[in-house]
């Protein structure tokens, strides 16, 4: 048997790997993982659009010795099999060439440890007109003067900057460059706040981490809204292999309690719907989330549920974590675990939707609408025409009665279902089902106690609206009334 040594054609595989489907944002939080396992506090993102455009990342980490570098420039530098650091984010030793190379033709790395500055560069085109693995070694002071930002990493005691230059991915079909730059900005700010909100919060645990774009801060973008959202049960821990997988499940609550900004931090009315289920994190950076994982349709009273799963990275494989780490599908015997967590959390989330449906049918309270089931099937809605309101007034005569009666009819037979339904399920803030204030209440009744005259009566009938909505909910104003008539009729 012969051995053939067959290494891949240079300018080939850079220019296929190219294809692998970065997004910018993505590529840029790949970035972020390598600064992240340097232990870095700072990441500085600048994003330049003018001539010469580029996108320069600096961090602060230990940085690396020439050789290291040298070594991480290599395609396939670490093999996806071996042992990592429990804090790398890394997994195929390919996410700094093939991201960077995704979006740019020149990726520049220039590193200082030990007041060693160090500096590589792949160049598409030079490979391709080489032909061969032309990895370029910049030492000469002319070559450093010219990369971007080198003079914020020469500040720095030690750590690495990345640079893209010629962003022909980016560039392509634009016809206002620096205007489309902005709004990719946008979208790498708010990619970036949600991926490692749990870095740039301070979690207990990791180092707290500062990112910022074009010199502003982000902020991290929490998709529980942990500090206002229920949690239905406690974590729940699997262990597989050896490893530890800790869910923990949370309902957001309903958005018409919500402000504007906390309603588009969990995806907005239109994304809320899209965004329930599963949310991955592999040492507490976000990877998938949005996602049952097929275990359960998305529904939309199931769309309060989020579901934070935390993985170590000693599962990459029983995950089949994709290079861009954009993608993982948990193993049968996890989904196995996730399947009655799912049963639970769904329920909670579908019961902030229908509780007060519930309560109107299995509760003690008077209420102004009866829920009704048909005889040919489904339910209707009816006003309550014992209602104590409702039969003060109708006891007056029997022509108001049956005026009372008429317009109930049209009011019930015109309710606008279809238009309610759109609304609700758009999250939208339905005003009918506000509180009334406790000097509408305390008016209300004064009212319809003018028509009692003796002190029992106007007993009797406090006592009896103390079951009824919405006065059951006033309890101290029916008790400060209650003395009120006591005190008058002594």
């Amino acid at each position: 048997m012969n051995i053939i040594d067959l290494p891949p054609y240079a300018p080939t595989l850079i220019e296929s790997t190219r294809a692998i489907g970065y997004s910018l944002e993505a590529a840029v939080a790949d970035i972020v993982d390598n600064s992240i396992a340097a232990d870095a506090s700072s990441v500085k993102i600048s994003f330049f659009p003018l001539d010469g455009a580029y996108i320069s990342i600096l961090d602060n980490g230990v940085g690396m010795s020439g050789k290291e570098l040298t070594a991480a420039m290599q395609y396939g530098s670490k093999n996806p099999l071996e042992l990592r650091n429990a804090n790398d984010l890394g997994r195929f030793g390919l996410g700094l060439k093939t991201a960077s190379l995704s979006q740019c033709r020149v990726l520049t790395v220039a590193t200082k440890k030990n007041n060693e500055l160090s500096i590589r560069r792949w160049d598409i085109d030079f490979v391709t007109k080489q032909g061969s693995w032309s990895l370029l070694d910049l030492n000469s002071s002319d070559e450093i003067e010219n990369i971007p930002n080198i003079d914020e990493l020469n500040s720095e005691k030690s750590g690495t900057l990345v640079v893209w230059q010629k962003l022909d991915r980016m560039e392509a079909g634009e016809i206002d460059f620096s205007k489309s730059m902005g709004i990719m900005l946008d979208s790498v700010r708010e990619h970036l706040s949600l991926v490692y909100h749990r870095y740039l919060a301070g979690e207990p645990g990791i180092n707290r981490l500062s990112i910022e774009i074009n010199g502003a801060n982000i902020e991290p973008a929490d998709p529980f809204l942990a500090k206002y959202s229920d949690r239905p049960m406690d974590d729940e821990i699997f262990i597989i292999d050896g490893s530890k997988i800790t869910v923990r499940p949370y309902i957001l609550p309903h958005l018409s309690s919500l402000t504007p900004e906390e309603i588009r931090k969990t995806g907005g009315k239109d994304g809320l719907r899209k965004l329930q289920g599963f949310y991955v994190y592999r040492n507490k950076r976000l990877l998938v989330w949005g996602t049952w994982f097929r275990m359960m349709r998305k529904g939309d009273l199931s769309k309060l549920a989020r579901i934070q799963v935390d993985i170590p990275n000693t599962l990459d494989s029983l995950w089949t974590l994709d290079i861009k780490k954009s993608s993982a599908m948990p193993p049968a015997e996890v989904r196995h675990n996730l399947e009655h967590v799912i049963e639970r959390i769904a329920e909670k989330s579908r019961r902030k939707y229908t509780v007060r449906g519930k309560k109107e049918i299995s509760d003690n309270t008077v209420h102004i609408w009866n829920r009704m089931k048909a005889r040919e099937g489904g339910y209707y809605y009816e006003i309550n025409r014992d209602y104590p309101t409702v039969k003060q007034v109708a006891s007056q005569s029997e022509i108001i009665k049956k005026m009372m009666e008429t317009l109930f009819r049209q009011i019930e037979t015109g309710l606008p279902l279809n238009q309610l339904y759109v609304d609700l399920n758009n999250d939208e803030s339905i005003c009918n089902d506000q509180e009334i204030s406790d000097e509408e209440i305390r008016k209300a009744l004064k009212s319809m106690l003018l028509s009692l005259t003796d002190k029992e009566s106007k007993l009797t009938f406090l006592e009896g609206v103390s079951q009824v909505e919405p006065f059951s909910k006033h309890e101290s104003i029916l008790v400060a009334i209650r003395d009120e008539v006591i005190k008058n009729e002594e």
